[in-house]
Formats: C-alpha cells, sequence, structure tokens
C-alpha cells in the first residue's frame, strides 16, 4: 500500500491543509472531495470539457489533469473565491439575467473562462470570445445565451467605465 501524503494548497488566498491523500488525486478530486469546494464539476475526466476549469498560478487550467500534490507553491482560485463577499460577479450575473444557465453543469467553467479572458481583454471580438471558450462544452444552451452573456458584461463594464 502506497503511503499517504500530507500538503498545504493555498486555495482563493488560504492555504487548506490536505491530509491522508493519495499522490496521484487530481487536483479536481481534493477540491471537490477533500476540500468541500464543489463549484468546479467533474465530467469528461479527460481535459476536453472545461467544466473543472480553475486558475493555477492565473492560468486557465483543467483541474482533472492536474495532480494536486504538483500544486503545492501556487495561487489557486476557484469559481467560490471569484468574489470573497459571496454576491454574484458582473459574469455570473449575466449568464443568469441572459439565461445561459440551463442544467449548470459547465456553468463555473464557463464562468471562469468568461473571467479570465475579460481579465486579459476587455474588448475582445466574436472570435476572440469563440476561441476562449472553445474548451468548455455545453449541451443545453446552444451558446447563443452564453455569447449574450458575454457581451453583456462587455457593454455594462464599457458603460460603467465612461
Amino acid at each position: 500500500m502506497s503511503e499517504l501524503e500530507h500538503y498545504t494548497l493555498t486555495i482563493n488566498g488560504e492555504d487548506r491543509h490536505v491530509s491522508d491523500a493519495w499522490i496521484g488525486e487530481s487536483l479536481l478530486y481534493v477540491l471537490r472531495e477533500r476540500l468541500g469546494l464543489p463549484g468546479s464539476k467533474g465530467a469528461c475526466e479527460q481535459g476536453e470539457c472545461g467544466s473543472c476549469t480553475v486558475y493555477v498560478d492565473n492560468a486557465a487550467v483543467c483541474s482533472c489533469l492536474i495532480m494536486a500534490a504538483t500544486a503545492v507553491g501556487t495561487q489557486i482560485a476557484t469559481v467560490e473565491g471569484l468574489n470573497q463577499d459571496g454576491s454574484l460577479t458582473d459574469v455570473q450575473q449575466a449568464f443568469v439575467s441572459e439565461g445561459a444557465v440551463q442544467c449548470g453543469f459547465c456553468t463555473p467553467g464557463l464562468v471562469m473562462a468568461v473571467h479570465h479572458l475579460l481579465d486579459h481583454n476587455e474588448t475582445p471580438n466574436e472570435q476572440e470570445i469563440k476561441e476562449a471558450l472553445s474548451g468548455n462544452i455545453c449541451r443545453c444552451t446552444g451558446y447563443g445565451r452564453i455569447f449574450a452573456a458575454v457581451d453583456s458584461v462587455i457593454s455594462i463594464r464599457k458603460s460603467t467605465a465612461s
């Protein structure tokens, strides 16, 4: 039997201790099952659907593909940490307002992808938006409402910046 690991991960700005973990556990598994952060979803477990997207050192990654123990010493951000006061972010509110939330399974990954896009490009064009969301699969919305939510956030941010 292999030895169990103990390590600390920095998640949403807080150090979180992980104990009695198997060295090969994915970051997704540790977030959801060991640390009680269920926002990231596990669908394909192959990095194809985007439902498990988190940020590791500000890079959007599929948490199902990363061994949690390799994330020691990094800054991890999950959908739960997007707004520390517990209110919805403008992206989350736009998803609700535009009806981009259907079954909700893909929503956390899409929200993370949109935040990542808009943090790096305040006024993406249609092609840049499609490219940024191309790693996220949604089987309910047909993407029209998701694109409308992104456009809504961009418009609102432009109007408040003026």
